[in-house]
């Protein structure tokens, strides 16, 4: 049975965070809290951000939760940027969810959560509006939207920049934000778009592999993108007796480590888990993995990321016995 070897990440990147301050500083021109707060909360340069948080007043609950995913030390360490959820805003979670996350069997999940909230490296508020996203400890991305004078991560707005500590910054939201809890297998069947990469993963025996830890970047062809490909291609892919050709394309599309859209374009070009190498184009009428045009990036998942493209890649060794029926 062909084996997905284990690949330590060909492609590293920094996350790129240098930015003007003009929109997200406006934005929360009226965000702060009353001079009462602000007395209380004891904002030194000299505490770290735990210590920060809890003189502030306003996140027991994050504190709570970083206790009970065994991440104190991990938020002394830094620098780290904080996007800190405050007690109202954890209050307006579904009743039930703050205590089910707080069980021991689900620490797993809470430090998914929290590290989702914490972005590597200090970014001041200045250093923010220009970006639409960014990485987070979790490895996924957060959403980063500047609009009529508001900041919003994800669905959360921010509502106080600029909280500093020793070890880093804090920006205050008013929602807790979600990571996704799905892996790539899950991610594409709820999609509903792939249907036949879902039969052929499945054919292949490479449905545990792509649940797996991971991560994984994956170009996602779509049902349509299937159907494109010469008649009886896909008939014959699907045959016992080619099981190792089926795998050997599935799996050249599969780059190990979570690529996000801007990295690929940075670096031009990756090694898959299939040996083979694609290249990623950025031109006039669109962005290109070999031939096939990116309709839709940076689908975030538990182990990986999604890119959608528009056509079946082949690789070299394969793209020979495409028509075989």
């Amino acid at each position: 049975m062909y084996r997905l070897k284990t690949i330590i990440t060909v492609i590293a990147f920094a996350l790129m965070v240098g930015i003007s301050s003009t929109a997200w500083a406006g934005s929360c021109g009226s965000c702060s809290y009353d001079k009462k707060d602000k007395k209380k909360a004891s904002y030194s340069a000299k505490a770290d951000i735990p210590t920060t948080a809890s003189n502030a007043g306003k996140f027991n609950t994050l504190l709570a939760a970083a206790k009970a995913a065994g991440l104190v030390d991990t938020l002394k360490s830094g620098p780290i940027t904080v996007l800190a959820p405050t007690d109202a805003a954890f209050a307006k979670l579904p009743k039930g969810t703050v205590e089910n996350l707080l069980k021991k069997e689900n620490r797993g999940l809470l430090k998914a959560i929290l590290t989702y909230h914490v972005i590597p490296g200090k970014v001041k508020a200045k250093d923010v509006v220009k970006l639409t996203s960014a990485r987070t400890a979790n490895g996924q991305q957060v959403d980063i939207k500047v609009a009529k004078g508001k900041v919003m991560i994800d669905k959360a707005k921010v509502i106080k920049t600029d909280i500093k500590a020793s070890n880093g910054v804090i920006h205050v939201l008013d929602s807790v934000i979600m990571p996704s809890t799905d892996d790539i297998i899950a991610t594409a069947g709820k999609a509903g778009a792939f249907n036949t990469l879902a039969a052929a993963v499945r054919a292949a025996g490479l449905v545990e592999t792509l649940k797996g830890k991971g991560p994984f970047t994956v170009f996602a062809p779509t049902d349509e993108a299937f159907a494109k490909l010469p008649d009886g291609t896909l008939n014959s892919l699907l045959k016992p007796e080619n099981r190792s050709q089926l795998q050997a394309v599935l799996t050249y599309h599969v780059v190990p480590g979570r690529v996000f859209s801007d990295q690929a374009l940075k670096v031009g070009a990756a090694k898959t888990i299939q040996g083979g190498a694609i290249t990623i184009e950025k031109k006039s009428s669109g962005v290109f993995i070999n031939g096939a045009r990116l309709v839709k990036a940076d689908v975030d998942a538990s182990n990986g990321v999604i890119h959608v493209i528009d056509s079946v890649l082949l690789p070299p060794t394969a793209t020979a016995d495409a028509s075989v029926e």
